[in-house]
């Protein structure tokens, strides 16, 4: 078997791409999509339908078309896998926790006028604690979410506690802050920050008992990859998908839920205790800010891409 083939036996895989052509022939379980993968499918002609049918149901109010646009990809998405598709709630709520419940209600609703259930629906939201508290009364009324921008073990925490349904640990964006903070040009899979990041967040979830699925994701190499063969979820992007798909290699699984390492102690963090540890990690603080940033800034583009159809 190619090591892609191997992956598939020990974790699950999901296709990081709003691409329908990629989705279709790499047969992930599920998909994932955010503002930025949107804003690229939209400047493909290939979806131009599918604007002018989220445009046409948006009676003439722009926010109401970007929602469907997104709403309309997953549809598209859902045709071809069997399993779920993640579509994010606007980052400019990223710190209101009632607006981004609102947001995520109004997505399942406008899946549900499509015919689509919500449990083939994760609704991605930032790892804030606003966005945290959204997801937990949102998993209360049956909601799953994706807890996405998670870069410290303080969300990881809090996303357990509040019982989400998966989280999304950005590995290459961990590995991005080190290289540029550290001016280390490269790190062997295993001693990756970003890896390691994942490594620890999985086995404290399992030596807990925690049922939050974890998925990496952002990855910057095959070999972060490879360095997680065993995560309970891993959304990889077409061209390390096809990478994977070509290399005849053995892959070793790296994480079990039978081998956890050294024993964690279990936490149980407040929304001050959680601030703290998150003021104390400068990586976090400053990618999920940048994340959030760059993911408004998308969907900004993505709206004036849209304005000018209603």
């Amino acid at each position: 078997m190619n090591k892609l083939q191997q992956l598939r036996e020990m974790t699950v895989v999901v296709a990081d791409t709003g691409e329908l052509p990629a989705i279709a022939e790499y047969k992930p379980q599920d998909a994932t999509t955010n503002p930025s993968l949107l804003l690229k499918v939209a400047q493909d002609a290939q979806y131009a339908q599918i604007i002018d049918r989220s445009v046409a149901k948006a009676g003439g109010n722009l926010e109401d078309a970007v929602d469907n646009f997104g709403v309309e990809v997953g549809c598209e998405i859902l045709k071809i896998i069997p399993g779920r598709v993640s579509t994010e709630v606007d980052a400019r709520l990223s710190f209101d926790t009632q607006a981004t419940i609102a947001k995520a209600q109004k997505l399942i609703d406008l899946y549900a006028q499509r015919g689509v259930g919500k449990d083939r629906i994760l609704i991605k939201i930032a790892s804030t604690w606003e966005g945290i508290k959204a997801a937990e009364a949102l998993e209360q009324q049956g909601i799953n979410c994706n807890l996405t921008l998670l870069f410290s073990f303080a969300q990881a925490v809090a996303c357990a506690q509040a019982k989400v349904f998966l989280i999304s640990p950005f590995v290459g964006r961990i590995l991005d802050w080190y290289k540029a903070s550290t001016g280390q040009e490269s790190y062997a899979p295993l001693e990756d920050p970003g890896v390691q990041s994942v490594t620890q967040i999985y086995n404290y979830y399992k030596q807990h008992g925690y049922k939050t699925i974890v998925m990496g994701a952002s990855f910057r190499n095959a070999g972060e990859i490879e360095a997680l063969a065993g995560c309970d979820y891993l959304t990889i992007g077409p061209n390390f998908l096809e990478e994977l798909r070509n290399d005849e290699g053995q892959l070793v699984q790296r994480l079990s839920d039978t081998d956890t390492g050294e024993a964690q102690t279990k936490l149980d963090l407040d929304e001050i205790q959680f601030r703290w540890m998150m003021n104390e990690d400068a990586m976090a603080t400053e990618k999920l800010a940048q994340g959030i940033r760059a993911f408004a800034a998308d969907q900004v583009k993505l709206e004036a891409l849209v304005a000018p159809k209603l």
